[in-house]
């Protein structure tokens, strides 16, 4: 059986750097806010090539306390890719305010930079651009028109640690970037977590007050807050897997460049890379017309699959109350029908990945 991901090469690289992590803190006694966050903190803004970064529990939590942070909420207006997880979306949501969805370029699947100001109204506040399965949106292009507006961009970094978009690094392209730790993520933690990064000072502040229940020092609460923090332990083990997160991005761009190359049925839509930046592959997205007989093809062949995402979020029960009828957005239920995510993880091995190409090529 290929599993469609695995941590194991990984974590048995790292296994005695991740007990020593967490025998350091265990001893000493301190789990929360401690040094070890604030050592990944600085370690990862670094990383970004930002200012500041502020663990959080989570990458919803991270994108909600950005919007809250700029005072983001009801009334309000967000422009959200049409194709992403429904985090993006709830992190509106629970901010009070409004997802207004904006299609995808199909060849990249994130959001198209031409469709948006037609969506953009007086109550639009903010453009999320979701930098989806590991490459960045054309970020230029949509701070361009996020200036002309006023409006303030944030990028939903969740999928893209280490990705770049002409030459500079995702999470410092926009006003502020939310990223996930979750654990399958590229940089994953054991558990959950979130960081927001930014050069905005006053942000930066905020964010963090926010996430600790509003409260600038002990028992001094200056806003209704969040307890959204990211615990000692997590912070310790990210750290160790920082330091190996290009090394383990390039493994899995290896595994990519192979497939990009040698999957040639031409029932099988392959991603595009685009020229402005790199792509970390934290999913190998195909398309077929016929995904679900792909899909059970392939399994029954013992390879792992999964769908990123099956059911767009205007369509998700969760979200009835917008009243956005089927056919709304096209491309993003189109992807939803047609998109298969299929292996790849660090480690990989030749035999491996040779097995899931001949499996695809196969297919009829």
């Amino acid at each position: 059986m290929i599993p469609f991901s695995t941590f194991e090469p990984m974590h048995k690289e790292v296994a005695a750097e991740m007990q020593a992590a967490f025998q350091k803190v265990f001893e000493k006694g301190w789990f929360i806010q401690g040094e070890e966050c604030s050592a990944f903190e600085k370690e990862y803004a670094d990383y970004c090539n930002a200012k500041y970064c502020i663990g959080v529990g989570n990458g919803l939590d991270a994108l909600l306390l950005i919007l809250r942070g700029y005072g983001i909420g009801k009334g309000d207006e967000v422009i959200v890719p049409s194709n992403t997880f429904i985090a993006t979306a709830l992190a509106v949501t629970y901010a009070g305010a409004t997802p207004v969805f904006v299609e995808p370029r199909l060849r990249s699947y994130t959001i198209d930079p031409e469709l948006i100001e037609e969506k953009i109204t007086e109550r639009t506040k903010a453009i999320i651009a979701v930098q989806l399965y590991g490459q960045a949106s054309d970020m230029d292009e949509i701070c361009k028109i996020a200036k002309k507006h006023g409006l303030k961009v944030i990028e939903d970094a969740a999928q893209a640690h280490g990705s770049t978009y002409k030459g500079r690094k995702v999470g410092s392209l926009a006003d502020a970037a939310g990223f996930s730790f979750y654990p399958g993520k590229n940089l994953g933690a054991l558990g959950d977590a979130g960081a927001v990064v930014t050069d905005d000072e006053e942000l930066a502040k905020k964010v963090r007050a926010l996430g600790n229940y509003g409260s600038d020092y002990k028992y001094h609460h200056i806003y209704q807050g969040h307890n959204t923090r990211l615990d000692e332990l997590q912070a310790a083990f990210l750290r160790v897997k920082l330091a190996n997160l290009d090394r383990w991005n390039a493994g899995r761009h290896q595994v990519a460049e192979r497939y990009l190359k040698e999957i040639s049925n031409p029932l099988v839509t392959l991603p595009t890379v685009e020229e402005y930046g790199t792509h970390v592959f934290h999913i190998f997205a195909i398309r077929c017309d016929r995904r679900d007989e792909l899909e059970k093809f392939l399994n029954e062949k013992g390879i792992g699959t999964n769908c990123h995402y099956p059911i767009p979020i205007h369509m998700q029960e969760a979200y009835k109350d917008l009243q956005i009828p089927q056919g709304t957005y096209p491309i993003a239920e189109q992807i939803s029908a047609t998109e298969l995510s299929i292996p790849l993880y660090y480690g990989m091995t030749d035999e491996e990945a040779g097995r899931v190409i001949k499996a695809i090529n196969e297919f009829r």
